[in-house]
């Protein structure tokens, strides 16, 4: 396992050069625009890359038109679920897909959105053709096409893998999220899907106490992750991948509070 951080793509900054100065070597690279996708864009990045001596260890690929992170709404603005968002986010999703495999990135992550979990939903079956569809694109390409968890429980997350059915599928695994959706305990999500899980965004939070709003956020160990059994149980189910730190606020303290989450993280895995 190796420590990174994620880092935004931003046309006119070195976005890379953040990640080397909190002593980092990997990154997962997050952009939602995907009109980004150019030749230039792709020549920049992979200098940036080369020149801070950083692996890229996936792209998080966004998409367009409007999102809301809640119980309210999250069902129709979030991924490829709401029928009348689906065409054109498959479309941005196809863009990141070429640009990612240019760059060498091994897939790419996204939030699907709220998939269906009653198989008997009229709209099952076409969620599940959509997620065929990108992820044959992705593996045309030579790539992953890796879910990140959140706003699905675990059973319902691997039950969409197993009916798309490709070899390229895995599972980028947000524990925090698995607490702020109430979806499920991160610890015990290992048991049902811990052979898709390729990378982890070392994330901590706690479950909603409003009904209608996420749970919140918190700096790593100080949430209901318990990465103290998250992490063993991660080296026991043969997890080689990477462990990407995720601290959604900004400024000073989101920096202390990567480097924290790096020391403990260290720490963990020994």
């Amino acid at each position: 396992m190796e420590i990174g951080v994620i880092t935004r793509l931003r046309p006119d900054t070195d976005f890379i050069a953040p990640v080397r100065e909190l002593g980092l070597t990997c990154a997962q690279v997050c952009c939602w625009d995907s009109d980004l996708c150019t030749p230039e864009q792709l020549r920049r990045t992979r200098e940036l890359l080369d020149r801070h001596g950083i692996r890229l260890s996936s792209f998080w690929a966004g998409y367009p038109g409007r999102v809301a992170w809640n119980f309210r709404e999250g069902p129709t603005t979030l991924g490829i679920v709401p029928p009348h968002l689906r065409a054109m986010r498959l479309d941005a999703l196809r863009h990141w897909a070429d640009f990612a495999a240019e760059l060498g990135a091994p897939a790419i992550v996204t939030h699907c959105g709220f998939l269906p979990e009653n198989m008997t939903d009229p709209e099952f079956p076409p969620v599940v053709e959509a997620l065929r569809d990108i992820a044959g694109y992705c593996r045309d390409r030579g790539i992953g096409f890796w879910f990140e968890t959140g706003q699905e429980t675990p059973v319902t997350l691997l039950r969409h893998i197993v009916a798309v059915g490709l070899d390229n599928l895995g599972i980028n695994l947000d524990p925090a999220n698995l607490l702020l959706y109430g979806k499920g305990s991160p610890v015990d999500s290992l048991d049902v899907f811990g052979q898709y899980v390729r990378s982890i965004h070392a994330k901590d939070g706690c479950c909603p106490s409003d009904p209608y709003e996420l749970g919140h956020e918190t700096r790593l160990g100080d949430g209901l992750v318990r990465y103290h059994e998250f992490i063993p149980k991660l080296l026991r189910i043969g997890f080689t991948g990477d462990l990407i730190i995720e601290r959604e606020i900004s400024g000073e303290q989101q920096r202390k509070d990567i480097l924290h989450a790096a020391d403990l993280l260290r720490g963990w895995i020994g």
